[in-house]
């Protein structure tokens, strides 16, 4: 192929040779299904993800933590199968399965021998389609989702994360946490969520991605056979749901900093501006630059902070992007002795870069580095059937690995410079976790 190839919802049937041999196939159903395959030349393998684009964004007052939830349910029983029956299918022939819940969607997945595929296009279509949501089953799904928030309030990084989240964000969606809160979990009634699942569970919503060993004909026609089996009537016509706008509207930052006192070792600080949507012609120069920044060993953020100055074990950039909007956050865990230090030694490094820019060597590596793991993940299957969920439900084209390094080698150094000047200019959040002198932060969000 030769640059992106777009996926228009309206297009039935489309198939093309991305980078490597893989031959891609897409196919949209009369009833709006979506089926997406890459087969991958000498894989004895598949993943298999069944998708929906609702995420904790969607939800509405009440609902809130219902999609996580409604995630949770889904493996606990069918009208044919049970909880059991349904993990004993996976591991009867050394398979992997589980599901994630993300800000704007939800994702059931698979990694199979490829003789054991038909078996996962059958269990998990009958997951999504035919949900018992028991009722007792729900009482006990409620305890166990109520330990998992448990767990990730004991991860400072964790509640760190989400403080950011809702510092930068504000009133936006995005900023509420994936899994809801302990509060809205135990307040989750039965019906919101089964209301939930008949909304957004619908044959214009489903989205299925395999890559691998994967024939794409017989795929389709195992998929068609699934969803009848559950009643689904696919002779119905409908047009796909239309993908979210990507309408950018003004982030309004919720808070300069936001602290949380925890009686621990460490002191974990982040610092956030807002970013980049995930379709911004600009994401190329954001992973350099995040390359650059905080990406890796040899970043600087890596260098200045843990090995001339010893002050940090962990300490990195990142730089998620939403349909919308994006948020390019700091991260560092260090003393609390030491948490001024670092504070201000992060955000000198971050306005050094938007002032100074970064230099042609740490452009060459930053693209090799973005190269190399860019091949290397596509080694695995589960990678790229997440690539085609993601192409199909977010950016609406896809993009493979030559493509890809084709954007990264039009990146120069000043179209780095020129992001970072753009993001330092943004209102700065800070978050910090641990036993937190306040005063020392203070100020520091503003301060020039």
């Amino acid at each position: 192929m030769s640059g992106a190839v777009k996926l228009p919802l309206g297009l039935a049937d489309l198939t093309f040779t991305a980078s490597g041999d893989a031959l891609v196939r897409r196919s949209v159903l009369r009833s709006g299904v979506r089926i997406l395959s890459e087969r991958v030349p000498g894989a004895r393998s598949a993943t298999i993800g069944y998708w929906v684009a609702v995420g904790s964004r969607d939800e509405s007052p009440g609902t809130f933590g219902s999609t996580h939830f409604l995630e949770h349910l889904l493996f606990k029983g069918t009208t044919t199968r049970s909880a059991l029956d349904i993990a004993v299918s996976f591991d009867a022939v050394g398979g992997e399965h589980n599901a994630m819940t993300a800000k704007e969607y939800t994702c059931y997945y698979a990694k199979v021998q490829d003789r054991d595929l038909p078996m996962a296009v059958n269990v998990i279509a009958d997951m999504l389609t035919s949900s018992l949501l028991d009722r007792e089953e729900f009482e006990t799904e409620r305890g166990v989702i109520l330990e998992e928030l448990a767990m990730a309030d004991d991860d400072p990084s964790d509640v760190a994360g989400e403080r950011l989240f809702e510092a930068v964000f504000g009133e936006h969606p995005l900023a509420r946490p994936i899994g809801g809160s302990p509060e809205t979990i135990g307040e989750a009634t039965r019906d919101a969520v089964w209301s939930h699942y008949r909304q957004n569970y619908r044959p214009q919503d489903l989205v299925i991605t395999v890559a691998g060993a994967v024939d794409h004909d017989e795929l389709v026609a195992g998929v068609e056979r699934a969803l009848r089996a559950a009643d689904w009537d696919l002779a119905i016509e409908s047009a796909p749901v239309e993908r979210r706008t990507a309408v950018r509207n003004p982030i309004e930052r919720g808070a300069e900093l936001v602290v949380a006192q925890r009686p621990i070792e460490q002191a974990n600080v982040l610092l956030g501006v807002a970013g980049l949507p995930s379709n911004d012609e600009r994401r190329s120069t954001m992973a350099v630059l995040n390359s650059v920044f905080g990406g890796g060993m040899s970043s600087r953020l890596f260098q200045e902070v843990r090995e001339k100055r010893g002050l940090a074990y962990s300490v990195y950039s990142f730089s998620p992007g939403y349909s919308d909007a994006g948020l390019f956050g700091i991260y560092a865990g260090c003393s609390p002795t030491k948490l001024e230090q670092v504070s201000e030694l992060l955000l000198g490094e971050f306005r050094r870069l938007a002032a100074d820019g970064i230099t042609d060597e740490e452009m060459r590596r930053a693209v090799g580095q973005l190269s190399g793991a860019s091949a290397l993940a596509l080694e695995d299957s589960d990678t790229r059937m997440s690539r085609l969920g993601r192409s199909e439900i977010t950016l609406g084209e896809f993009v493979d690995l030559d493509e890809a390094l084709r954007r990264l080698s039009r990146v120069t150094v000043h179209d780095v410079q020129e992001l970072a000047a753009e993001l330092v200019d943004r209102p700065l959040s800070i978050a910090a976790v641990g036993t937190i002198d306040q005063s020392l932060l203070a100020g520091l969000a503003t301060a020039r």
